[in-house]
Formats: structure tokens, C-alpha cells, sequence
């Protein structure tokens, strides 16, 4: 009998112990492993929408900034030529004019990539009243005088269709004149073999002598010094990558456009406005003649036509040319796209507000950035998921430890209230209890 009190107490105070200890701390380990997973939940179902919602602005941002960055550049461009109109009319004045306007380029050079110094115009020239070419610096070197052309006369200039003079002569003094990128076409085929658009933007201004007109005045801007705010820019990396897009395609990279709605710069040269042999320029890519022209791998882009695209492609040209800075998606060559545009703000009479030059516009792959943030929720899932598993096995350790605090617990009370039981109460127990068993008898 005295073997079943003792049983009786033990479980007795074991049920108490289990009750006051074990329990709660189950509930409690049982919420905080709930309430981790939960939380884990709720940050990757906002990881993507936090990221998604911080990338668009950044990039905005920064396609803001490019554009002001071209926009300063064009301005530091027509000072320059506007400064050259004091200078003294010689070829050894106009050498060191242009070889002391140099900055520096990326070039792919025997299969190396390196940095050079380059002359930011690869022309200066002036001409008389008549458009008679007095003195023409190519390359830091000067033209002989044989070789000098009547530049009044497109058909005499570079591309054959330039009329710069008749332009810069109709304005007043301190106006300049400044052109749509010059260049001739280079196609998919080409551009594969490593050939690179190469053009200039012309700016003209009129000069004047006691008399008045006297001529014009002109500087042909290396086309690569511009290309180069869009040609090196991820825009979901920082600083700049050579040809990043064509060396690794992502999706992700920037170009320019004109006020017209070309594509004046892009890492695939074959989308860039340029002419053909003749002069004239290449079509741009539409509708009609796309089943035409793509197999040529010649795809000038006009952002005006492309609506066969994407209805929205000729909406962000719409909303750039207002002078306005956005997002928006648009589908291209199979790929959701998100680009963030900003106007480049130089204007001119040539380039009038609000499209002023044109803009920058800066792309995302929307699959593949959905990719990185989706690999990030999934981090954050496997993180909580791992912290779950670790308090689960944690609960189970301390329960099983519990138990065994319990039970050496339980039977030293057991042993202690069995003490100090004397031994008269306990054989009084015993009577009372064998009575009792008599009864049932």
C-alpha cells in the first residue's frame, strides 16, 4: 500500500509540474516557431514589391541624371564652338584648339579593352562667305589647301546631304546650329564582326568682320564621346562596363533618342539611325517592311513606328517629347520590358523645348529581375524555414530534458513528503485502509 501512495504521489506532482512548466513553455516555443514563419512569409511577399518599387526609382533616378549629364555636355560643346570664334583664323590656331579638347575613351583595341585620349571633334573648319572652305583641321591635322571644298553645296560635304552652312548663315551672331547625329549604317552582320557605328553631331555658327558675314564656323563632335553616357551603363549596376550588354546580355541597358524618336545610341549598333552609301537614310523598322528588313539584319528603330510592337513603345517617345520623365512597360523581341526615361534638356533653335535633344531612356528585363527577387524571397523563406527547424529541435531537446528535471524532481518531493509522514499515521492509514476493504466485503 505504502508502494501505491507513493506511486500516487509521484504522479500527482508530476502532473503539476507538467502542468505549470512543460505546458506553457510548449505553447510559448509553439508561437514564437509560428510567429518566425509567419514573418518569414510576409517579408518575401514583400520583398519582390519592396525591390520592385526601389529599383524603378532608382533607375528613374539615374536615367535623370545621364540625361542631365548629355544635356551639360552639349552645352560645354556649344560654348566651345562659340569660343573658337575668337580665336585667330590659322591652322596652327585651330591644331591646338582641337588637340587641347581631348577626353578620354573606352576602346576594344586588338581584343583588349583600354582607356585612350581622344579629340572631341574630329573636324574644325571655316569657310568664307560663299561657303569656300578657308581652313579644315580632320584629326588634329590640317587639310591641304588643294583638297578644300565649297561646303555651300551639300552635295560636297561628308554624307553628301549636309547643309550646315545655309543653316548657320541665317542665324544671328552667337546662335549655332547643331545637327542630328551623321553616320553611315552599320548592320547586324557587320556589327557581329565587330564593326561599330561611327558618326558626329555638326555645330555651326555664323562669324562676322566689319562688313558682317563673313563665314562659318564649325566643330564636327566625335559621335563616341556621346555614346559613351549610354554605351558602358548597366542600370542595375554601378559604374561602368565596356559594351556590358554585348559582352553579357542581361536585358538591362540604356540608349538614347533624338527629338525625332530615333534611336541614336544602343548597344546593338544596327538599331542606330545611319545612312546608306548614297546618303540617304536607312528606313526604320515597321510593320510593313519588317518581314523585309529583318533578315538583312537592318532594324533602325523609330520609336513613332513601333506601335506594331507595342502600343506603348510610341507612348513613351509621346510623353518624353512634352519634356516629362516616367516609367513604363512595353514588350520587345519577346521580352517585357521596364524603362525609365528622362529628357535630355538642351535646347537650341534646332532643338526647342520641351523635347529639347531627345532622351535617355534606361531598360529593365522584367523576367529576369523578377528572377533575382523571386532568389531573394526564396533566401528569406529557407532563412526562416531554418530558424523554424532550429526552435522545433530546441522544443523537442528542452521537453525531453524537461521530462527527465521532472521526473528526479517529482520522485525527490515524493520521497521528502513520505519523510516526514510519521509512522503511526501511516499504520493508521494502513487500518483504515484494510477496514475499507472489509466493508466491500
Amino acid at each position: 500500500m505504502a508502494d501505491t501512495n507513493k506511486s500516487k504521489q509521484f504522479f500527482t506532482v508530476a502532473r503539476v509540474f507538467f502542468l505549470l512548466i512543460v505546458i506553457p513553455l510548449s505553447l510559448m516555443a509553439i508561437l514564437i516557431a509560428n510567429g518566425i514563419f509567419k514573418l518569414g512569409v510576409t517579408i518575401k511577399e514583400g520583398a519582390v514589391n519592396v525591390l520592385d518599387q526601389k529599383s524603378q526609382q532608382e533607375i528613374k533616378m539615374r536615367a535623370v541624371n545621364t540625361a542631365d549629364e548629355v544635356a551639360g555636355f552639349l552645352n560645354e560643346r556649344r560654348k566651345d564652338l562659340l569660343v573658337a570664334t575668337i580665336i585667330p583664323n590659322t591652322e596652327a590656331a585651330f591644331k591646338q584648339f582641337v588637340r587641347e579638347n581631348q577626353k578620354p575613351l573606352w576602346v576594344r583595341e586588338d581584343g583588349k579593352v583600354h582607356q585612350i585620349l581622344s579629340y572631341l571633334y574630329t573636324e574644325m573648319g571655316l569657310t568664307d562667305q560663299s561657303g569656300n572652305e578657308l581652313i579644315r583641321i580632320v584629326n588634329g591635322e590640317a587639310i591641304a589647301k588643294e583638297k578644300l571644298i565649297n561646303v555651300g553645296k551639300p552635295a560636297n560635304t561628308i554624307d553628301k546631304t549636309e547643309n550646315y552652312f545655309v543653316r548657320a548663315k541665317a542665324l544671328k551672331r552667337g546662335e549655332v546650329y547643331v545637327s542630328h547625329v551623321h553616320g553611315w549604317y552599320v548592320n547586324r552582320t557587320d556589327f557581329e564582326k565587330g564593326k561599330r557605328f561611327k558618326g558626329y553631331i555638326r555645330f555651326a555658327t555664323p562669324v562676322f568682320d566689319q562688313q558682317g558675314f563673313s563665314g562659318v564656323l564649325t566643330l564636327a563632335l566625335d559621335y563616341r564621346h556621346l555614346a559613351a553616357f549610354t554605351d558602358h551603363l548597366v542600370p542595375t549596376q554601378t559604374g561602368h562596363v565596356f559594351e556590358a550588354e554585348v559582352g553579357t546580355p542581361t536585358g538591362n541597358y540604356a540608349y538614347m533618342v533624338d527629338n525625332r524618336g530615333l534611336v541614336i545610341s544602343h548597344p546593338y549598333d544596327y538599331h542606330i539611325a545611319g545612312l546608306n552609301p548614297d546618303g540617304t537614310p536607312v528606313a526604320a523598322l515597321t510593320e510593313k517592311n519588317s518581314a523585309e528588313m529583318s533578315p538583312k539584319g537592318m532594324a533602325v528603330l523609330d520609336f513613332n513606328l513601333l506601335g506594331f510592337l507595342d502600343p506603348n513603345l510610341p507612348k513613351v517617345h509621346q510623353d518624353a517629347v512634352l519634356g516629362k520623365s516616367g516609367l513604363q512597360i512595353y514588350k520587345f523581341a519577346g521580352h517585357t520590358k521596364l524603362v525609365a526615361y528622362a529628357p535630355i534638356k538642351f535646347y537650341s533653335r534646332d532643338y526647342p523645348a520641351p523635347v529639347g535633344f531627345g532622351w535617355i531612356g534606361m531598360g529593365l528585363d522584367v523576367e529576369k529581375y523578377n528572377e533575382l527577387a523571386v532568389q531573394t524571397s526564396r533566401k528569406i523563406e529557407k532563412e526562416a524555414q531554418s530558424w523554424t527547424t532550429t526552435i522545433i529541435v530546441i522544443l523537442v531537446l528542452s521537453v525531453i530534458l524537461l521530462f527527465l528535471i521532472l521526473a528526479l524532481l517529482a520522485r525527490g518531493v515524493s520521497r521528502s513528503i513520505a519523510s516526514d509522514v510519521p509512522v503511526e499515521a501511516q499504520e493508521a492509514g494502513k487500518s483504515y485502509d484494510d477496514d475499507d476493504e472489509e466493508d466491500d466485503r
